[in-house]
């Protein structure tokens, strides 16, 4: 893939993730939960791998934020679960992979990381429990959105350019 089809790419899911969070999104305790942008953390780990997924996770966190649209735990929730999604998904080539790395990544370990992100950057003090229930909620339910979007794409030009073929 050359460099303008994949930073196009990156682009189209930068507004996805960045528009689809301002329509669809729910409040979870102390968070908001945004399973528009775990769906695209999923796509995007399965068709240009962990690091654009990544970048792209990262954009789209810092757009919501610039919009006012978002929360700073974006940035440690959405890395991390697209970070692990990419990897998993490149390990075993599995697009379930990449949604239970998105559920683990985001719904565990960046709820986790969140606490002392909240405390040093926000300066809340909250309960290792505060963010995991919303944070799984949100991941499980936008990884589902994410793999059921590419079981319906999958056999368009533009996902079979991008995917790695096995």
């Amino acid at each position: 893939m050359n460099r303008t089809h994949l930073l196009t790419i990156m682009a189209v899911l930068i507004a996805i993730g960045t528009l689809g969070s301002q329509f669809l999104w729910f409040p979870t305790g102390v968070a908001k939960a945004y399973p528009v942008q775990h769906a695209v953390n999923v796509i995007a780990a399965v068709m240009l791998g962990p690091i654009p997924a990544v970048v792209i996770a990262f954009t789209i966190g810092l757009l919501r934020n610039l919009l006012g649209i978002g929360t700073l735990l974006a940035f440690p929730g959405g890395m991390v679960g697209a970070l692990l999604a990419g990897y998993l998904y490149r390990w075993g080539h599995k697009k379930w992979l990449a949604g239970g790395g998105e559920m683990f990544g985001t719904g565990i370990i960046g709820s986790l990381l969140c606490v002392p992100f909240a405390k040093l950057v926000m300066g809340t003090s909250v309960g290792v429990l505060a963010f995991l229930p919303g944070f799984l909620v949100s991941s499980i339910t936008g990884a589902l959105i994410g793999l059921l979007l590419l079981s319906r794409v999958k056999h368009t030009s533009l996902v079979n350019q991008t995917l790695p073929s096995k």
